[in-house]
């Protein structure tokens, strides 16, 4: 059998390599001083979606860079991205297995499972 993308990304250490480098800078940048609070970097987590939603909503889906900074939808998704990496570095989850058996598991779900409208 073929290997999937997200197989050949986690054999090729991509993922694992992203939570390093966004553990380390943080580390570097001092975002881990002091007493963890994993609620705390939950809820930072989900600022960032919050903001993609307010970027979207306000039809920001191009990206821009203001005084070098760049924002946008794209922006704030991976914002929050960067933030799980680095969360998954501190607390050492091998995010690229988790979301490897996670995607197999999907894969076996019929369409639409639960019976939700979104």
């Amino acid at each position: 059998m073929k290997p999937t993308y997200l197989q050949r990304l986690r054999r090729h250490g991509a993922i694992a390599d992203f939570v390093k480098e966004a553990h380390d800078r943080a580390t570097r940048k001092g975002w881990w001083e002091g007493a963890v609070n994993v609620p705390e970097k939950l809820a930072l987590i989900h600022s960032e979606i919050s903001e993609a939603l307010e970027d979207y909503r306000d039809g920001l889906m191009e990206t821009t860079v203001h005084a070098g900074k760049p924002e946008g939808f794209s922006i704030e998704l991976a914002d929050a991205v960067i933030r799980i990496f680095d969360l998954c570095g501190h607390l050492g989850i091998d995010l690229g297995e988790a979301v490897e058996l996670k995607s197999a598991y999907n894969e076996m779900r019929p369409h639409r499972h639960g019976g939700k409208k979104a």
